[in-house]
């Protein structure tokens, strides 16, 4: 019987040795998609305390998680790309259209550096603006 609690116990032991103190999400390749899903998605990062790390292309929707997870707790590495574009809506004939004041808001959204660095690019618009390399690396550290 004693042995069998020890062997429990150290099994149990060498779970939580193996078992991270932080987690961490990493975003490998997004091509972002509806806003809705991505807004729940990282609210639920940003209530967990998990870091992110930004591994990858983080495109459109996906880039909403600079306005919603704290700065402290995202990194990026040397793959790591941001996209950005104006907000868009599809009509019930499957046709794109902008919304302006929706785009207006995301850009409001988004951390001090990262608005600067978008509007110094002429502004969210239909041409994706592509952050990454060193100016991404001047606004979010590398990952450690």
């Amino acid at each position: 019987m004693r042995r069998a609690f020890v062997k429990a116990l150290m099994l149990a032991s060498a779970l939580l040795a193996i078992t991270p103190a932080a987690a961490e999400i990493r975003i490998i390749q997004s091509p972002g998609g509806q806003v809705g899903p991505f807004l729940d998605l990282f609210e639920k990062v940003r209530d967990s305390g998990e870091r992110v790390v930004i591994d990858g292309p983080c495109l459109s929707a996906c880039t909403l998680v600079l306005s919603v997870v704290p700065e402290e707790r995202i990194c990026v590495t040397k793959r790591a790309v941001l996209g950005f574009h104006a907000a868009r809506s599809v009509d019930r004939r499957g046709r794109l259209y902008a919304e302006p004041e929706a785009s207006v808001a995301v850009l409001a959204a988004y951390p001090g550096p990262v608005r600067d660095w978008i509007s110094r690019r002429g502004g969210l618009s239909s041409r994706l603006l592509l952050l990454k390399g060193r100016d991404l690396a001047a606004i979010y550290p590398r990952c450690r």
